[in-house]
Order: structure tokens, then C-alpha cells, then sequence
């Protein structure tokens, strides 16, 4: 049980790598060799160019303008000062939107823990409740708590009180901003440029048909059934292997480059290495030879390859890229059911170009229902067996279970200072590691369900990660807490105690995650400003790989928002302040300072550094209201049960109404707004199709929609191209192989003018 002292030193260590990381961050960025580690966003976009320095050598490498070096936190109120417009315009509507999450959680939090320090932190304070429990581990902090407070006290109306106004503030401003975002978004989907997703539409699950090829299949279907706006298709080519062969093309040439760059530097030694994994292992070869003929090699495989899969009929699979001549066309396309079958012609909105999951476009109706029934089941058995290691893990990470696994340890972690360290700060950096490596398998679950885009892989993996916050993170902590740090005392007591125990020791695990938020939230954070990993890499590339201003500019990392990661943890912290606002309001300084000291960072990062991989208009915050609301839920069930230990029944009845308006509440809030995150208005697509054929009436759009749902292999590859219908009064048809056809080609002539 962590005490003040323990939270002191865990504060301490936190804070001064925090502070240990922003000041190499201050110094890193000034120097010129670094300004494309710290200011990739800018390269990308062409306004900024590599430092040019006229003078000493050492200036071109090494900032020694010392005046600079006193303005080194000049970072913060830059960040600050980007207009929201205008960090929309740069950054895009979904990095925006993102950052305002954090923003989301001091306009919660703040006047939230105002009012609990003012109202609740003395009514708990003055309690005498653990002094007069024998043989209970507590500390001063835990004095602080609803757990201080005598059973049936008059003090809890206090609490109940405040739950009721804590809930109505939490409803009210998610409800005003779901109504800022809408806005938002409607707004930038009617400003935006034009873009290839405007007007297309996927489709799946093509029916086989014996006469026709899937494009003529295609072609056939929207001709006779979209007359007067289909305009264009593109088949998709099962290329998965082909675009293998590529990627690892690229990477023998990656090595090539790095071989012939030692060569040069030193022309008196050809580089050598093994043909082994990694060149760990295996015959020892001519570096530079070697690369050669493995590139020679796979080039052939290559074009093998290529040349198969745009002459075999059976690498076309049953989906296509259908374009429209309108919005409108389009919206109505991908916004309605295309067959009596629900099953075959499936449609929704094309994801924009940048944001196709290529390898899953190929995955049948059937298939896809199947693969995700067993996903759900592997998500199932990975939450809630992996509680088990956690924990295992966590129990070491006490006293109690260091000197059990490791007795010769006991007079070390006996002193003041170790104990501190241990019960302060490894608990929550052990968690920290332990889940490390979760994010890389719940992705590629949420791949192998057959998500057609970036942003839906995204989504559905910041999903899963969510419920194993919950399961694990923090019902697991609270279980394993409650039950193992009090099990003498269940040991030793009557079962009718066993429920009061419990009630009191489950606020007391409040410690716990006051340290894992300075581990996660504060320290966590500061590294992700550091950017260490993309510095190291960088720098290697620049010096081995990189010969050209391309090659430099490819070196360059910018990265993204890791949105599967970091939007769960950002729920985490908002799960925990709700749970305890009411329970043990200590904490809620601890998670303002987070949501503070982000909101910066990553207002920083995206003006500066990421470069997103995708935009999808802020299509995820439908997911991070209702994720709010299920903490929201949590937390007043909880506090319901924690009464019920406190002899509060009659406060039940009360207590019951909060989650019932709150289902209400998000109820109201999904029919009010989340159709403008799944839908396209008609009339806003009638809106920008006239105003863009009044302002651009010579607009090719054939031509413009031409190459985007290209798959990335075939870029720059002529490759066979179905017919296109330019204008409906003077071509017919599409002719069919058909019988049915040549009924749908008679009507159209007979329509004709």
C-alpha cells in the first residue's frame, strides 16, 4: 500500500524524467542535423529546408546561437497559439478533433475537482472510520476517501449529492461538444477539396456470373441499375503477393545502398556478410554481389508475378471501386441496398485512396462473418485470461511478493528509500511493460476481420484495447488489490465481513493508479516529445542509405497518432477520474495534469512532426462519446455497490436513477448526432455537385478518378481499363453476353432519344 511518502517519491522520479526528457527535447530541436526529426511536417509540405549555414563546419551541425538556448521553452505557447482553423487547414479535421479529447478531459475534470476538494475531501478527511478498524493497511491518503467516512453517516448524502451534479456536468459537456464536433465536421466536409472518395463507392461481394467477367459483371449491373450517374469502375486485383515481392525488393536495395556506402568510405575492403537471417548466419559472401543478384532475382519474380496477375481472370477479385458522375450519385449508391440478396452487391463509402487496406478486399461474405465470430471468441479468452500473468506480474511488484520470489533481496527492499521506489513507482512501470506488446496483436485480430480501411482497422483495435483497459487495467487491479492485500484479514474474520472489507480496501487501490498515471501520463508523454526511437533511426539511415535529397526525405519518420493506443488510454484516465471524483478525489490532480501536459504535446506533435495516414473527418468520435459514458456508467455502479458496504441501502433507489438517465442521455445523443458520422446528407452533396459545375464546368472528372483506386503496385503501369460512359444520351448500354441483357439494352434504346 502505497503511502504519501511512496507517491512522493514516485511523483519525484516521474517529474524529473519528464523534465529530463523535455530538456533534451529543448536542446535536440535547435540543433540543424535534428530539424528533420522535430520538423518533418513541414519538409513534407515544401516550406521548410534543410538548414544552410555559411561559416565554421561545426555550425552547419551544432546551434551556437546561445540566445536560442534561453528561449527553449518557447515550444509550449507556440503550440498554443496555432489557430483551430487554421490547425485544421494543416493538420486535417481528425488531428484536430483528436487533440480536443484532452481538452475534453480538463473541461470535465477541472470544475469537477474544484468542487470535490471543496465539498468532499473534507467531509471524507474528518471521518474516523480506519482508525477504528483493527489490523487494516491503510495510509494518510486513504483518509482522504469515501473509505474514512462511518457506515450509514449522514456524511454520504455529501456524495450522493455529488455524484448527481458530477454526472449532469459530465452529460452536459459531452453533449456540447458531440454538437461541436458534428458541426466541425459538416463544416469541413462541405469546405473540403475535391477528392476521390467524394464519388466512389466499394463494393463487395460480387455475385459470379458464367458469361462475364467480374468487370463486365460490374459494369453491367451499374449501367442497368445507376443509368443516368454511373460512370467508372475499377476492378481490385488480388496483389498480395506481388506487393510482398516489392516490399522486400525495397528492402534488399536498402541493404545494397548501406553496403555500397561502406565500400566507398572505405575502397580498400568490399564489404562482406552472411546469407543468414539478417546476415547473423550462413555462407559468408561478397556483400555488394550478393544484394545484386538477390535484387536481379526477385526483379524477375516480380514481373512474373505481375504479368500473372493482370493476365489471370482469377486474380480479379469479386470487388471494385465503382465512380460516379456526382455526390449525390454516389451517396445514394453506398447509402442503399443494391439486391433483394442482403449478401451480394454490398456497398458502402469508398475509403479515401491513402486509407485502403488493400490485402483485405479479396475476403468473401461468408468468410468475413466467420472470421469475425472467431476474432470475438480469441478477444474473449485473451481479455480475461490474460489477468492471469497480470497479475502474477503485479503481485511481484510489492514488497510482500519480492521478498517471497526473492528472499536473498529482503534487507534491500526493507530500507525506506528502496521500499519507496518499489511501492511508488514499479508497480505502475511494470504494467507500463506488460502491456507493451498487446497493441500488435489486437491489430492484427482486427485484420484478420476483414476491415476494408486504415481508419476502421483503427477503430476497431482502439475497441478491443478499451475492453482490455477495463477487464484488466482496472478491474483487475482493483480485484487482485482488494483481495490479495487484505486476504489474512478474510482469513481471520466472519464471511458476513467480508463484503464491508472489501468495500473499504477497493478505494484504497487509488495509490496504485495515482502512480501508474506519472509512469503512463506524465513520464509517457514527455518520451513521446523526445521522439528517441525515429532520432536513432534517422541518423543511421542518414548515414548509410541516405545519397540523395530523396533519399533523405524518405528517411524521415514523421509518424502518426498511434489512435489504436493512445485514444484507450486517454479513456483510462477519464474511467478512473469518474470512478473516483466521488470515491477519492486525490487522484483527479494527478489526471488534470495529464490532460494538461498532452494537450500541448500532441498540439505540438501535429502541428510539427505527424503526418496522418489518413482523414476521415473525425469519423471516431461517435466511439469516444460512448466510451465516456460507459465510464461514466462504471463509475456509478460502483459507488452504488460501495454503498450498499456502508449500511447506505436506502441510497440505492437514488443511486439506480443516475445510470438509467445516463443510457437515456446517450441514447438522446446517438439519434441527435451520430448520423452525421455515418451518413452523407443528399442535400449537401446536391449543395457542393451544383456550386463545383457552376465554378468548373469543363471538369474531366473521368480523368481525375482514373488512376486513385490503382493498387499502390500498379502505379505507373498501363494496365486494361473497362469502357466508360461519358455521356448517357448518346452511348447505350453496355452490351452482355447475358439473355437479361439484351432486354436492359432494348429498353435503353427504346428510352432514347
Amino acid at each position: 500500500m502505497a503511502s504519501v511518502q511512496d507517491i512522493t517519491v514516485s511523483a519525484s522520479i516521474n517529474l524529473l524524467s519528464a523534465l529530463a526528457f523535455l530538456l533534451a527535447f529543448a536542446f535536440l530541436r535547435l540543433q540543424p542535423f535534428n530539424d528533420r526529426v522535430y520538423f518533418p511536417k513541414w519538409y513534407k509540405k515544401g516550406i521548410r529546408a534543410s538548414p544552410r549555414r555559411s561559416g565554421p563546419m561545426m555550425k552547419k551541425f551544432i546551434n551556437l546561437d546561445f540566445r536560442t538556448y534561453l528561449k527553449f521553452w518557447n515550444w509550449m505557447p507556440a503550440a498554443l497559439r496555432m489557430p483551430e482553423p487554421e490547425l485544421i487547414d494543416h493538420a486535417g479535421l481528425d488531428s484536430a478533433v483528436y487533440v480536443r479529447i484532452y481538452l475534453l478531459g480538463l473541461k470535465i475534470f477541472v470544475p469537477i475537482a474544484i468542487l470535490a476538494f471543496a465539498v468532499l475531501v473534507p467531509v471524507n478527511w474528518t471521518g474516523s472510520t480506519l482508525d477504528d478498524i483493527k489490523d487494516l493497511t491503510y495510509s494518510n491518503i486513504d483518509k482522504l476517501s469515501i473509505s474514512n467516512v462511518p457506515s450509514g453517516s449522514i456524511r454520504l448524502v455529501a456524495h450522493i449529492i455529488m455524484a448527481y451534479v458530477f454526472t449532469f456536468w459530465t452529460c452536459y459537456v459531452l453533449y456540447k461538444e458531440y454538437q461541436i464536433i458534428t458541426n466541425k465536421r459538416l463544416q469541413f466536409l462541405a469546405s473540403e477539396k475535391r477528392r476521390p472518395d467524394q464519388f466512389t463507392v466499394l463494393v463487395r461481394n460480387v455475385p459470379s456470373d458464367p458469361d462475364e467477367s467480374v468487370s463486365e459483371h460490374v459494369e453491367h449491373f451499374f449501367c442497368v441499375n445507376h443509368p443516368d450517374h454511373y460512370l467508372s469502375h475499377q476492378v481490385v486485383y488480388n496483389a498480395n503477393k506481388l506487393a510482398k515481392l516489392v516490399e522486400d525488393k525495397m528492402s534488399l536495395n536498402n541493404w545494397l545502398t548501406y553496403y555500397q556506402t561502406r565500400f566507398e568510405r572505405n575502397p580498400k575492403k568490399r564489404p562482406r556478410t552472411k546469407t543468414g537471417f539478417w546476415g547473423l548466419w550462413g555462407k559468408n559472401v561478397d556483400a555488394i554481389d550478393y544484394y545484386t543478384e538477390e535484387i536481379e532475382k526477385i526483379s524477375k519474380e516480380e514481373a512474373a508475378e505481375r504479368e500473372t496477375v493482370m493476365s489471370d481472370p482469377k486474380a480479379i477479385v469479386p470487388a471494385a471501386f465503382v465512380s460516379f458522375k456526382s455526390r449525390w450519385g454516389a451517396a445514394v449508391c453506398a447509402q442503399t441496398q443494391q439486391s433483394s440478396n442482403p449478401t451480394l452487391w454490398l456497398t458502402e463509402w469508398a475509403p479515401e485512396p491513402r486509407d485502403v487496406y488493400w490485402n483485405n478486399l479479396a475476403i468473401p461474405y461468408v468468410e468475413l462473418t466467420v472470421k469475425k465470430l472467431l476474432m470475438a471468441a480469441a478477444m474473449f479468452f485473451l481479455t480475461f485470461f490474460f489477468m492471469i500473468p497480470i497479475a502474477f506480474v503485479q503481485s511481484l511488484a510489492s514488497i510482500d511478493g519480492i521478498k517471497k520470489v526473492f528472499p536473498f533481496l529482503k534487507t534491500l527492499i526493507e530500507k525506506e528509500s528502496v521500499k519507496s521506489i518499489v511501492q511508488g513507482f514499479l508497480p505502475g512501470i511494470v504494467l507500463k511493460i506488460f502491456l507493451a506488446f498487446l497493441p500488435t496483436i489486437l491489430m492484427t485480430m482486427s485484420k484478420v476481420e476483414g476491415h476494408t480501411s486504415l481508419s476502421s482497422l483503427d477503430r476497431r483495435s482502439a475497441g478491443k484495447y478499451h475492453l482490455f483497459l477495463i477487464v484488466n487495467v482496472f478491474f483487475g487491479s482493483i480485484i487482485t488489490g482488494a483481495a490479495f492485500q487484505q486476504l489474512q484479514k478474510f482469513l481471520n474474520q466472519s464471511p458476513s465481513e467480508i463484503p464491508r472489507t472489501v468495500g473499504v480496501a477497493i478505494p484504497m487501490k487509488a495509490t496504485f493508479f495515482i502512480t501508474y498515471i506519472m509512469v503512463d501520463g506524465w513520464a509517457g508523454i514527455a518520451a513521446e516529445i523526445l521522439r528517441l526511437v525515429p532520432l536513432i533511426i534517422y541518423h543511421l539511415k542518414n548515414t548509410f542509405l541516405v545519397k540523395t535529397e530523396k533519399d533523405r526525405e524518405q528517411a524521415m519518420d514523421p509518424g502518426c497518432i498511434a489512435f489504436p493506443t493512445s485514444e484507450p488510454r486517454i479513456q483510462l484516465y477519464f474511467m478512473l477520474g469518474l470512478v473516483y471524483a466521488v470515491v477519492t478525489p486525490f487522484i483527479l490532480p494527478f489526471i488534470i495534469v495529464f490532460f494538461a501536459f498532452a494537450y500541448v504535446v500532441f498540439r505540438h506533435q501535429i502541428i510539427n512532426v505527424y503526418d496522418q495516414k489518413y482523414e476521415s473527418a473525425a469519423t471516431f468520435w461517435p466511439d469516444v462519446h460512448r466510451r465516456v459514458i460507459i465510464g461514466l456508467i462504471i463509475s456509478q455502479l460502483l459507488l452504488l455497490g460501495l454503498l450498499s458496504t456502508k449500511n447506505a441501502a436506502q441510497s440505492t433507489p437514488l443511486l439506480l436513477v443516475l445510470p438509467v438517465l445516463t443510457i437515456w442521455f446517450h441514447r438522446f445523443c446517438k439519434g441527435r448526432f451520430e448520423s452525421a458520422f455515418v451518413k452523407f446528407p443528399l442535400q449537401e452533396a446536391m449543395v457542393k455537385d451544383t456550386l463545383e459545375k457552376a465554378t468548373e464546368p469543363n471538369l474531366n472528372l473521368k480523368a481525375y478518378l482514373q488512376d486513385a483506386y490503382v493498387h499502390p503496385v500498379f502505379k505507373g503501369v498501363e494496365i486494361n481499363r473497362p469502357s466508360v460512359i461519358d455521356d448517357e444520351e448518346n452511348n447505350p448500354l453496355v452490351s452482355t453476353k447475358r439473355k437479361s441483357g439484351k432486354v436492359s439494352k432494348a429498353s435503353s434504346r427504346g428510352g432514347s432519344p
